[in-house]
């Protein structure tokens, strides 16, 4: 018996060494361009056409898939984990885990094997070089003396309607471990979506239903069933839509570096010395460590981009800190679960749902963590005076003086310099101009090789998070501990390999929703539907009132059903596929209500990320209450109370777009495909209306935090938190009548506020 541990050792060990390869060929892959690398490179190989980046994906995506789901076999092992609780079944799970690897190495070679660009069968058969070679002679005889691009010639030999089979085998297979690595809620959805999709088609075929929801895409492509069946099982395959296509893209060549970089960030001691500057520098707030939560969550959030993954890393430290200091255990849940949540939605980097973002809107990124900013700073703003509120409620006082084991000692301020350089590296090279470094300061003291490479490197996403990465590595040896044990530098990038496995592996789901959703043509029929009910809808009820439906009152239904959904989709699922699901439904229908796609889709982010602190369940809360030791639904709804902006600012910016700061956020493309800015808006930012509106949303928000704490110099009433709430949505009103009227009922209710305060202290004194 105490040899069965062995191979459960030598398994992960191999995932590990697997992971480091893995990793190895992805930062290959994102490399950016170095002078004079690629041609030094051609030269020793001697290949004309050798690539040591940017690999073609139709070539590099399948083995890189086969390895990354090998890695999850290995590490989620059902066999390793059933030989343990239930030997009789073990064989089982190794034939699952192995399943699963077979399944992937079937879904290359499908790729391979249907895609026009490679077509594996003709490569071997031969028939694909006589293909090319007849398709080049035509292209030379359109025209005598002149030659043309020879088309691609279709693949011949193809799966046929073994396709069918294959991809449904594939998707079972998938969807087992992603229960088992990310839990039911996402494999359900998507599973819903299959069936959903299936079961149209069949309702077609069979021609049961004449109703649009319960009809299908197939019937748009004649009368053969089958061959239509067969063509949509090939496109899961080959289209952007598939595993293989724009989510695959995501994870490879756009978040690749981010997840390493956040591994690497995850193990250093960068994160503990980051926790003790914000402790210093809150020292003297009566909030003090609930606000160095908030600061340290925010920081290493943005790099770590999972809720989950930074409240179990910084909140082992704030929270213990925020109960030392008089909070109760709740609240100090609440606000570590809130402002882990919002490291997602703080730049510079957000996490991967923000590259999901890019990819789905075509924003480039430095647009995006632009977009991002002010609703960011609006979110912390909020959770700062949330904490202000509730020290003031429950007489928490200033700590004044750092404990002992808090106090910054110099390997501490050496630690910082892990956190801040790759950061300021990211900052630099995103916000760099190529102009400005091609021809500035930089440009006259460095070599001509050194600044085509900082050119090459500027204003690119993906190669920010390689450099940053590469500024990283040397970075950790500052700490003693590492330059004690190297290894753990290679266990980091080996974990930050898993993680990517693990990763597309959730996005292998979504990616199933979205190309069953497209094949389904479900997204355009429920767009259709709603839209033209808002349109022929005249009145609705609310408690007895009747309610016209005019003008802004359209965009607020669909706003309010984005909400629920995305809500209600999201529970217990990880951002991306929060975001994705409800994305991909009801972006579209947001976009036809006069909200740019950019806006719909940046209103939809916000709520994903919110499903982490929202009850029942709060994947963000009921981690920081497994600190905490509490009930995790009160923990949940602490943080709800405390993060409650993160639930308003979406409504703020899709009435406000200009809060968003770039022109996409107020293009709208009309029925007829024509791009508009929505009127009203030049596309250029009017600073002092921009300042107006800020000066508004910060009083609002004061009003609504001090209501949620029910106290704000000094308590206050159920009433006045109701009223206060009120008079915050007054002062956010477009018309300018109620807007100014709500600002005067605010001077009155804080000006009372002071008047009540300064009378308690007479009676006092």
């Amino acid at each position: 018996m105490t040899d069965l541990p062995q191979p459960r050792r030598f398994s992960q060990r191999l995932a590990l060494v697997l992971a480091v390869i893995l990793v190895v060929v992805g930062m290959l892959n994102t490399m950016p361009e170095i002078a004079g690398l690629q041609d030094w490179a051609r030269d020793v190989t001697g290949i004309k056409f050798f690539r040591v980046s940017s690999f073609p994906p139709e070539y590099l995506y399948p083995p890189i898939f086969v390895l990354m789901m090998v890695i999850v076999a290995l590490d989620a092992s059902i066999y390793r984990a059933w030989r343990d609780t239930n030997p009789s079944r073990a064989w089982l799970g190794a034939l699952l885990d192995g399943g699963l690897v077979f399944a992937a190495v079937l879904a290359a070679v499908g790729f391979w094997v249907e895609i026009d660009s490679v077509c594996l069968v003709d490569q071997l058969t031969g028939e694909r070089a006589r293909l090319i070679k007849e398709a080049a002679e035509r292209s030379a005889n359109v025209i005598p003396g002149m030659s043309f691009d020879a088309e691609v010639p279709s693949c011949q030999a193809r799966f046929g309607v073994w396709i069918i089979p294959l991809l449904f085998t594939i998707i079972t297979l998938f969807f087992l471990y992603n229960i088992r690595v990310w839990g039911a809620p996402l494999v359900a959805v998507a599973s819903v979506v299959v069936i959903y999709t299936v079961a149209t088609a069949l309702i077609w075929v069979f021609d049961l239903s004449t109703n649009n929801f319960l009809l299908t895409k197939l019937g748009a492509d004649g009368g053969d069933a089958l061959a239509a069946a067969i063509q949509k099982s090939t496109n899961i395959f080959i289209t952007p839509d598939g595993f293989m296509g724009r989510f695959m893209d995501i994870i490879v060549n756009q978040v690749f570096p981010y997840v390493i970089l956040g591994a690497l960030f995850g193990s250093s001691a960068g994160g503990t010395s980051l926790i003790k500057l914000a402790v210093r520098m809150t020292r003297n707030l009566r909030g003090g460590p609930a606000h160095a939560a908030i600061v340290s969550s925010a920081m290493f959030g943005t790099i770590t981009g999972g809720p989950v993954t930074n409240v179990l890393s910084t909140g082992r430290l704030t929270i213990p800190m925020m109960r030392r200091n008089g909070f109760s255990p709740q609240f100090a849940g609440g606000v570590e679960a809130a402002a882990s949540s919002g490291g997602q939605i703080m730049p510079p980097v957000m996490g991967v749902a923000a590259f999901v973002l890019v990819a789905l809107t075509a924003v480039p990124y430095t647009k995006v963590i632009t977009a991002a900013f002010l609703p960011a700073v609006c979110f912390f703003f909020s959770i700062f005076l949330a904490v202000m509120f509730q020290a003031r409620r429950e007489k928490v006082q200033a700590m004044r003086e750092v404990p002992d084991d808090l106090v910054m000692v110099r390997q501490d301020w050496l630690n910082l310099i892990i956190i801040c350089v790759p950061i300021l590296t990211i900052l630099c090279l995103l916000l760099g101009s190529k102009d400005a470094i091609g021809s500035g300061f930089l440009a006259s003291i460095l070599p001509s090789g050194v600044t085509q490479t900082l050119v090459n490197g500027t204003g690119d996403a993906v190669s920010a998070g390689w450099w940053a990465v590469a500024v990283l590595l040397p970075l950790l040896f500052l700490d003693p501990e590492t330059r004690a044990a190297p290894s753990k530098v290679l266990v980091s990038v080996a974990e930050g390999g898993i993680l990517i496995s693990r990763l597309f592996l959730l996005l292998f789901a979504v990616s199933i929703i979205s190309a069953f959703l497209n094949e389904s043509g479900l997204t355009g029929e429920l767009t259709r539907s709603v839209t033209a009910w808002l349109e022929n809808a005249t009145q609705i009820t609310l408690f007895g009132v009747e309610v016209e439906i005019v003008g802004g009152v359209y965009l607020m239904l669909a706003l309010v059903c984005a909400m629920l959904c995305s809500i209600l989709l999201g529970m217990g699922m990880p951002t991306v596929p929060a975001y994705v699901n409800v994305a991909l439904l009801l972006g579209p229908l947001l976009a036809n209500l006069g909200v740019s796609f950019f806006t719909a889709n940046m209103f939809v982010f916000y709520f994903a990320v919110a499903s982490a602190i929202t009850p029942p369940v709060a994947i963000a809360a009921f981690a920081a209450a497994s600190i905490t030791r509490t009930e995790p639904m009160r923990t949940s709804i602490a943080a709800l109370r405390v993060g409650v902006v993160m639930f308003t600012i979406p409504f703020v910016f899709a009435w406000y777009p200009e809060l968003l700061l770039i022109e996409e956020a107020v293009t709208i493309t009309d029925a007829a495909g024509k791009r508009s800015l929505i009127e009203g808006y030049t596309g250029v930012v009017d600073w002092p209306a921009l300042a107006f509106l800020g000066a508004r949303l910060v009083i609002a928000l004061y009003l609504l935090a001090s209501a949620l704490a029910r106290f704000d110099l000094i308590a206050i009433s159920k009433f006045e938190s109701m009223l206060r709430i009120a008079v915050a949505v007054l002062i956010l009103w477009k018309s300018p009548v109620i807007m100014w009227i709500g600002l005067c009922i605010a001077l009155l209710v804080l000006g009372r506020q002071i008047i009540a305060m300064r009378q308690s202290s007479t009676r006092a004194a």
